[in-house]
C-alpha cells in the first residue's frame, strides 16, 4: 500500500493518491473523516496490474482518520503518518496528516 501527497500552491488542498495492491479483490474504497466514512464517495479504480488507485483532494492543515475497505473488510495503511485508537470501531485507524 502507498500514499503520495501533492500540495497545491493555488489552493489549500493536497492531492492524495492512494494505491492498494489487491489483485484478488473485487472492490476497494478509502473511507475516512475526509469523506464522512462513505464508501460510495471513495471507490478506487482497479488497474491492469492488480492495484487499486485513486486520488482525493483533501483540505490541508489537519489530520484525518481513515481505513481501506477491501471487499467489505477494513484494513489499515501500513505507511500511515500515525495510528489512533477508535472506541467506536474497537480498533486503530490510520491517520493521514496534510
Amino acid at each position: 500500500m502507498a500514499i503520495s501527497k501533492q500540495y497545491l500552491k493555488s489552493k489549500p488542498v493536497c492531492k492524495v493518491t492512494f494505491t492498494v495492491p489487491a489483485a484478488e479483490a473485487n472492490k476497494v474504497a478509502v473511507v475516512g473523516d475526509f469523506n464522512d466514512w462513505d464508501p460510495a464517495k471513495a471507490d478506487l479504480k482497479k488497474l491492469k496490474n492488480g492495484n487499486f488507485k485513486g486520488t482525493i483532494n483533501i483540505p490541508v492543515d489537519n489530520s484525518y482518520e481513515f481505513r481501506y475497505l477491501i471487499d467489505g473488510a477494513y484494513v489499515n495503511e501500513a505507511e500511515a503518518d500515525a495510528y489512533r485508537w477508535n472506541d467506536y470501531a474497537g480498533a486503530e485507524n490510520a491517520v493521514l496528516s496534510v
